[in-house]
């Protein structure tokens, strides 16, 4: 649902974040994200002069290249806009992520490389959200291929229960994605679902529609 009318107000600031992933013909995969800071005023900078309104105030690239595990292969990183001269030395230094994998601790580990003054913080910004881009992109793509190979060596069709029991089988029997999200709410449908021996919630309690489950929240909270 839309968020709700909001008050009268004027435009000061816009960040964007633009973040797409891509699989290469050779096999691996770019993760590659855009950040820019705009403002709706024009104002006086020290290095640059006069910003225009609209004109970045930060203008910062970064891809990533991970191979199906994951583990980044190379990283590069510009700044095309900054406040700042030496904020463009930052840069380089984001090439030393190659050799780390996206997983737990990926962001303490990317820290140690490109922490404090070794690196940029709005660049260090886009690692969170490139991390879980990184996920949804090479999954979905291993997820595909795999039902491609299923189809056209049998000519059938993953039905959603066997999607279900996939993606169950790939987090394995003691899910570490249980609990780290409403969706995965270990009293909710998509566990009892996918994980049934991890479920604690009550069958009766947990319709599988959206709007039933959103109603039955709601009613949650509302008691004493």
């Amino acid at each position: 649902m839309p968020l709700s009318e909001p008050q009268e107000r004027e435009p000061l600031h816009t960040r964007t974040i633009v973040i797409r992933g891509y699989r290469r013909r050779d096999g691996l995969y770019d993760i590659e994200a855009h950040l820019t800071d705009t403002k709706a005023r024009g104002f006086l900078n020290e290095h640059r002069g006069f910003v225009e309104a609209g004109e970045p105030l930060h203008g910062m690239w970064m891809r990533m290249t991970v191979d199906d595990r994951l583990l980044i292969v190379a990283c590069e990183a510009a700044s095309d806009h900054t406040p700042y001269a030496v904020c463009e030395l930052a840069a380089p230094n984001f090439t030393r992520l190659a050799g780390l994998k996206i997983k737990a601790g990926f962001l303490r580990e990317a820290a140690a490389r490109i922490g404090g003054t070794a690196g940029c913080t709005h660049l260090r910004e886009l690692l969170q959200q490139m991390g879980t881009t990184a996920h949804q992109t090479v999954f979905s793509a291993k997820g595909d291929r795999e039902a491609e190979a299923i189809r056209a060596a049998t000519g059938a069709v993953l039905t959603p229960e066997e999607v279900d029991a996939r993606v169950a089988a790939k987090f394995g029997g003691s899910a570490k994605i249980v609990n780290t999200c409403i969706a995965y709410d270990d009293t909710g449908p998509i566990v009892r679902r996918r994980w049934p021996h991890l479920y604690k919630g009550s069958d009766e309690d947990q319709p599988d529609d959206v709007e039933s489950r959103v109603a039955a929240v709601a009613h949650s909270h509302d008691r004493p």
